[in-house]
């Protein structure tokens, strides 16, 4: 199998609708692949070469680190899909601002949008939690043991002084999440509940639905026609990371999406979505019971989920995106010590109250722009500059831990332009794309690889190569350089596409 990075034809007018929409775009069928190199000599194949332009498939050089991935550029982001992607991979595009729902990936516009969405992580290493959140896990303990196993535990395995004052000063994170698994648990006597924690493969059982449709009717108020089986396979089952265990700086880790399953007395209560990645847990959606509401299962599953980034070695903690203007998504910070990706120089910066105020202040913040315009004053691009095509309804995204960003409707006054489709990307000031002269000269577009029936080209090589502009987003060779310019030279480099 042939890894790839690919390229697929969506509506750029509007976003992809989600979960429902997830399958929607689709490759060309293997018979109807025109042969580009001829692509020009027919009516026929003109007609063809069109479709082409907006359905196009990269494929990566073999490579374990690089994996297959639909890309367009649509309203505030810019979209990829994928149906194998390596947890490599993944992971750098995390540290470029992408993101996964399903097996789509998505970069988002923080300046076009009119709540820009910024990546945080966490150092599960330093992460000192706060008296809430340890009351929290205390109390589900104990609700867990029940006072009848603490008391009668207490006597039958009594634990040493130095334990116990050091249990009274110091949380360790680590030991609180497992401290009322059944598993770990001295017997006799019997605990009030059975809990069991499990990481399992990311695949669809009827069980997990039922949670899931609970999830979404009661705790998320979606309306029953919006939750279906083919959604939740789609957003949250079969990802396209692949599951193994592999060697990490030394260390054997789990790699790939999983589902972590809560199960008390038997019953599923709560599953945690997570792709492993070598130096991150990432969360993708996390959902609970109903009955199981007043627990706080948001702070408790955030919790375990910091502790398997530190007991395993992953070390950082990607809770999705922070939308600083969404009150919803203000807990995020509460886990600290958190830190932002600066959206234009991928730097980390810690995410304290400075800059959480300058967040209150302007929708859009990057250190390092900050830096460049004290020093050159250079005229900061903004809504009203932009180019712009028209309105459309911003988009309906399912956020990775359960909160819904707001669906806003036709007709608001708030409604941020589009950038103008017909545009480059990088003329879109879109913050982090690289830019048309680093595209000319940090990479050779003439020299990305194309597989053809099989057999391997340069980009030269196509009808029209030189004569069309990565100026023009709709020809082949602008496709290619805004996919590029979207995920970086790195893996630009290492391309090969297929049509």
């Amino acid at each position: 199998m042939v890894p790839s990075l690919s390229l697929s034809s969506l509506s750029k007018a509007r976003p992809p609708e989600f979960p429902t929409a997830l399958g929607s775009a689709c490759p060309p069928e293997e018979n109807q692949t025109p042969n580009l190199l001829e692509a020009t000599k027919s009516p026929a194949n003109q007609k063809r070469n069109v479709d082409v332009q907006y359905s196009k498939v990269f494929h990566a050089m073999p490579s374990p680190d690089r994996a297959p991935s639909l890309l367009t550029p649509i309203g505030f982001s810019y979209y990829a899909r994928t149906t194998f992607l390596q947890p490599s991979l993944y992971q750098t595009l995390l540290d470029r601002g992408f993101r996964r729902s399903g097996t789509l990936l998505y970069k988002p516009d923080q300046i076009a949008a009119c709540c820009p969405h910024y990546t945080i992580r966490l150092d599960s290493d330093v992460f000192h939690a706060s008296k809430d959140q340890r009351q929290s896990l205390n109390r589900f303990n104990r609700y867990i043991l029940g006072d009848d196993y603490i008391k009668e535990a207490a006597k039958l395995y009594p634990k040493s002084r130095a334990h116990a004052k050091k249990r009274d000063t110091d949380f360790d994170l680590i030991e609180r999440v497992h401290e009322s698994e059944e598993e770990k648990l001295k017997t006799p006597p019997a605990p009030a509940h059975a809990l069991k924690v499990t990481l399992e493969p990311d695949s669809f059982t009827n069980e997990k639905y039922v949670l899931f449709e609970n999830y979404q009717r009661n705790v998320h108020r979606e309306p029953p026609h919006r939750i279906s089986r083919s959604g939740f396979k789609s957003f949250l089952c079969n990802s396209p990371l692949p599951r193994r265990k592999q060697a990490v700086d030394g260390r054997e880790k789990h790699l790939g999406s999983y589902h972590q399953c809560y199960r008390i007395d038997g019953k599923l209560i709560a599953i945690g979505v997570l792709d492993l990645l070598p130096q991150c847990v990432s969360a993708v959606y996390f959902m609970y019971h109903e009955s199981v509401h007043q627990h706080g299962f948001g702070k408790l599953g955030a919790l375990r989920e910091i502790a398997l980034a530190k007991e395993e070695g992953y070390k950082w903690w990607y809770a999705g995106f922070y939308i600083h203007s969404c009150i919803k998504m203000r807990y995020k910070a509460d886990y600290t010590p958190q830190y932002m990706l600066d959206p234009d120089s991928y730097e980390w910066n810690l995410l304290n109250d400075e800059l959480k105020k300058k967040l209150d202040n302007k929708a859009f913040v990057s250190l390092s722009r900050e830096r460049t315009s004290a020093q050159t004053a250079p005229t900061m691009p903004n809504r009203e500059t932009i180019g712009v095509g028209s309105s459309s309804r911003a988009m309906d995204i399912w956020e990775e831990t359960g909160d819904m960003v707001m669906e806003e409707d036709e007709d608001s006054d708030t409604d941020p332009p589009v950038p103008n489709p017909d545009a480059p990307l990088w003329e879109r000031a879109m913050p982090g794309i690289l830019t048309k002269d680093q595209l000319e000269t940090g990479i050779d577009l003439d020299q990305i690889k194309l597989q053809i029936d099989g057999k391997i080209y340069d980009a030269s090589m196509l009808v029209n190569w030189e004569s069309s502009s990565i100026e023009n987003p709709h020809s082949t060779k602008g496709v290619i350089a805004e996919l590029v310019a979207a995920v970086g030279a790195e893996i630009g480099k290492e391309m090969v596409l297929t049509f």
